[in-house]
């Protein structure tokens, strides 16, 4: 088992990370300090970032999920940019789960958050285009109303099932 051993961990991790490293040998057949062992380099090496809850955001008081889509001016794109663009959405905007650069539709960057309402997303958009007014030059908005019409919730448990 021994070099199937990491992404095998990794999988029952992704089913269920509260499980003790003493259940997890069992199932994957090893030691139970085999497995601190494994998951410790898997920490140390960054393939595990974090341990986390997936919760019900209806119940949190979320009744929206928006996804938006940015053209971001080429020349705005400078590291002092993206340092600044990094705090802003960290600091300024714990709803946003997501930030990032990439590519598609003509735009390239991405962000997902969640909102309470829809007069609370207004003003986060409204702030988002005041404040980044030179930096933009599009935006496109996909809005959820969370937990109607999901046909896949959220959750990485799913990627335990596919193979690498």
């Amino acid at each position: 088992m021994g070099k199937d051993l990491p992404q095998k961990l990794l999988r029952e991790l992704l089913e269920n990370s509260k499980r003790s490293d003493r259940e997890l040998a069992k199932t994957l057949k090893v030691s139970q300090p085999t497995i601190t062992r494994a998951r410790h380099k898997l920490e140390k090496s960054g393939i595990i970032k974090d341990y986390t809850i997936i919760p019900d955001f209806k119940m949190m008081g979320f009744e929206l999920m928006t996804i938006l889509l940015v053209k971001i001016r080429p020349e705005a794109m400078s590291p002092e940019a993206m340092i600044k663009a990094k705090e802003y959405a960290i600091k300024a905007h714990p709803h946003v789960i997501l930030s990032t650069l990439g590519e598609g539709m003509g735009m390239n960057g991405v962000a997902i958050s969640f909102h309470k309402d829809y007069t609370e997303f207004q003003r986060h958009l409204n702030q988002l285009r005041l404040e980044w007014k030179d930096f933009l030059e599009d935006i496109q908005i996909f809005i959820v109303t969370v937990g109607e019409e999901e046909f896949k919730r959220l959750s990485l448990t799913y990627l335990g099932d596919v193979s690498l």
